[in-house]
């Protein structure tokens, strides 16, 4: 018997996905402004109305026009959601205020942190947190600093489901929850060594230090990341030290944002440094509704079979889902010249970033903008494994299998695979059936689900949707002892991975494609 991913309840991930990072990040960064105007108005805020209204037009003005006159400088086109994040982040760190010297130091923080995107910046991929950036510069003229009056109790009303929203989208609750518990463990130490009771240490530890807010909307800026999650861990362990213990260097004294500043520049060590310029070769279809699409890159890219790519396409009128899309990359890591990615079209037809992809032309340009993710097969070869496929799903199997048919054999077309691999793939039709030739090519254990038989020789065929925990257990009797990874729609994801867990399944990887 075999299930299909259910039409309802809609996951949290299929919901979040509607939007990009970027413009989720804008929803949630203005409902919590819209939150502090409701304690101004209520006297639970000291600030006015006034006084938060001035601040934040004044902050949000300042990186909008920045980065529109960085634009026509530098002939670049500016991303209007990541300039609004920066201004709205900047509204929460100053204090707020109707003069010209608070104002002027708010004007003057938005300046800084837009220029960072550009002077602070390795092939037009900044290093530091723009914020963050904009803060220290300002610490540094002597006019003032960032107060981080967002760390108030009233205000993690607002502030904590935004951030938790935040890190759910972007799969980095793990790397907060460690920044988090380094940063609380040091500090109520420091108060209990000062006299403070634990009970005590906590209350003031939550009330009166930005770790919700820094760990939300600021650590865990996606261009400012290493690509792993071990390496993205340690930066969060290195943050939160930092954030905690009172260091000082002559006049310069440790903050929230030069903590976070030192985090940043230990990412950039790890990561790809700098955006990678990307020609586009060709465009082939793989289905009636996926094509793949192969770059040729202006420098190698260094990325490990089953990570991702961010692609930048600025193109006119974007939707709400931006201009910069995530995609699994589907070549081998060390294959020669090129890098491609796939994608499903068919159901994006309202998608303004996909139509401008499949518009372009060979030779066009395209960025590369970041390099990340964890979905990758175990270290040890001897590790059997089970991956599971929904639709365009395939795609960060087929890197994988590319990678492993390349080590176990030089790259022999028709070779079993050095590892010990079986592939549960199911797609809506078998005309939707990708990287079929090839993943016969490979070798290996294949249970195709599709409503009609495909009649692959070679393959089995379950019948369509999903297969459960039953199909599973019989199907895959040693599931319990394989490393078990799952890719497509949330929806899909979330119901392989139940009947995964009820055939025995233990460790399960998951790699959803929100926006799919």
């Amino acid at each position: 018997m075999s299930v299909n991913a259910p039409a309802a309840p809609r996951t949290l991930n299929t919901f979040l996905g509607r939007w990009t990072m970027y413009r989720l990040t804008v929803w949630l960064l203005l409902a919590c402004v819209a939150w502090s105007f409701v304690l101004s108005f209520a006297g639970v805020l000291f600030y006015t109305p006034a006084e938060l209204g001035a601040t934040l037009l004044t902050a949000v003005a300042s990186t909008l026009v920045t980065s529109r006159v960085a634009g026509l400088l530098l002939r670049t086109r500016p991303l209007t959601d990541s300039s609004l994040i920066t201004g709205l982040l900047l509204y929460f760190l100053f204090w707020p205020g109707t003069g010209g010297a608070e104002l002027g130091t708010v004007a003057l923080a938005g300046a800084a942190a837009t220029a960072s995107k550009y002077v602070l910046a390795v092939r037009r991929r900044h290093i530091f947190n723009p914020a963050a950036a904009g803060a220290f510069v300002v610490a540094l003229t002597g006019l003032g600093g960032a107060a981080w009056w967002v760390a108030t109790p009233w205000m993690l009303v607002a502030v904590l489901p935004a951030s938790l929203l935040v890190l759910y989208r972007n799969r980095l609750l793990p790397m907060a929850g460690v920044f988090a518990l380094t940063a609380v463990v040091v500090l109520v130490f420091r108060f209990m060594a000062n006299g403070e009771s634990a009970a005590d240490a906590l209350v003031t530890v939550a009330g009166s230090y930005p770790l919700v807010f820094l760990a939300g909307f600021m650590l865990t800026e996606p261009l400012t990341l290493p690509p792993l999650r071990a390496q993205r861990l340690a930066e969060g362990v290195v943050v939160g030290v930092l954030f905690a213990v009172p260091l000082s260097l002559g006049p310069v004294a440790m903050s929230p944002e030069l903590a976070l500043l030192v985090g940043n520049a230990l990412a950039f060590v790890l990561g790809q440094r700098g955006a990678v310029r990307l020609r586009l070769q060709a465009t082939r279809e793989l289905t009636p509704t996926a094509r793949e699409v192969v770059f040729v890159p202006s420098r190698p890219v260094r990325f490990r079979a089953g990570q991702y790519l961010e692609l930048a396409v600025p193109h006119f009128e974007p939707d709400s889902r931006g201009s910069r899309r995530i995609f699994s990359i589907t070549t081998a890591p060390g294959e020669p010249g090129t890098v491609a990615v796939g994608l499903r079209v068919a159901a994006e037809a309202g998608s303004s970033f996909k139509t401008a992809l499949m518009k372009m032309r060979p030779g066009a340009e395209v960025t590369a903008t970041a390099v990340a993710g964890d979905f990758l097969l175990p270290r040890d070869p001897a590790k059997p494994v089970l991956m599971i496929a929904s639709g365009i799903g395939i795609t960060p199997f087929i890197s994988q299998l590319r990678a492993v048919r390349g080590e176990g054999h030089g790259g022999t077309a028709r070779a079993q695979t050095a590892r010990d691999i079986v592939l549960v793939y199911a797609a809506s039709d078998v005309a939707e059936l990708a990287y079929a030739d090839e993943l016969r090519a490979f070798g290996i254990r294949v249970l195709v689900c599709t409503p009609a038989d495909p009649e692959i020789p070679e393959w089995t065929w379950l019948g369509a949707g999903l297969p459960d925990a039953a199909v599973l257990r019989q199907e895959v009797p040693d599931i319990a002892s394989r490393a078990v990874y799952v890719s497509g729609s949330p929806l899909a994801v979330a119901a392989a991975r139940k009947a995964v867990r009820s055939a025995g399944g233990r460790r399960i990887r998951t790699d959803p494609f929100l926006g799919y």
